[in-house]
């Protein structure tokens, strides 16, 4: 299942064209030794890029969000977005605009919905997974948890994918950086190459 980069535009979303082109051809080379796994899916596209890989190798992602938005898309903050406040709930809602997309994407039998906060979620969780990608929460502490939570399920020679890496704290947040840097430090991981704010360990 290729990319179709004018469905890629109409979703809602944060990601660069070329980093999405890269985080796909990272979770075609992890969907063939397992299922992949994603923490923050927003309205679905980093989803529907990571879930066109998977089916193409008849795998599986599991996407998990609480779909309430992340701290920075709240009202009154940068990347609050009117369209996805629900005034039936008084909050942000992600979630109709997700499943939206993974049903116009002929997804549904490939993308595994979780609502749930990352660490609720990884409380029980036992599979191993081929590829992690951390797009969640931007807080060191959102992020740091998500790395916590999750890295220790990621096979041998799987992936951890990070996105956000700003190096220059004038450019971003620092915490995915942060984040990626201790990873690094555990030498668990090797650096592969950083395609603009997408940044990828292989594990040994």
């Amino acid at each position: 299942m290729k990319i179709d980069f004018d469905v890629w535009d109409s979703i809602k979303g944060f990601m660069d064209d070329d980093e999405a082109k890269r985080l796909y051809s990272i979770a075609l080379k992890a969907a063939v030794n397992g299922p992949v796994l994603e923490i923050g899916s927003y309205c679905g596209k980093s989803a529907y890029i990571i879930g066109a890989a998977c089916k193409e190798k008849d795998s599986i992602l599991f996407s998990i969000d609480h779909h309430k938005g992340s701290e920075e898309q709240q009202p009154g903050e940068e990347y609050f977005d009117p369209d996805l406040f629900d005034p039936k709930l008084s909050r942000v809602n992600t979630f109709p605009f997700f499943r939206e997309t993974i049903t116009q994407t002929f997804l549904e039998n490939t993308v595994v919905p979780i609502v749930a906060t990352s660490r609720t979620a990884g409380k029980m969780w036992q599979t191993p997974v081929s590829m992690l990608f951390i797009d969640g929460g931007h807080s060191f502490e959102a992020v740091h948890n998500d790395y916590l939570t999750w890295a220790c399920h990621i096979k041998s020679n799987g992936f951890l994918v990070i996105h956000d890496i700003f190096k220059n704290p004038e450019k971003g947040g620092q915490a995915p950086w942060q984040v990626y840097k201790i990873a690094l430090e555990s030498g668990r991981y090797e650096a592969l190459e950083m395609t603009k704010t997408l940044g990828v360990l292989k594990k040994k």
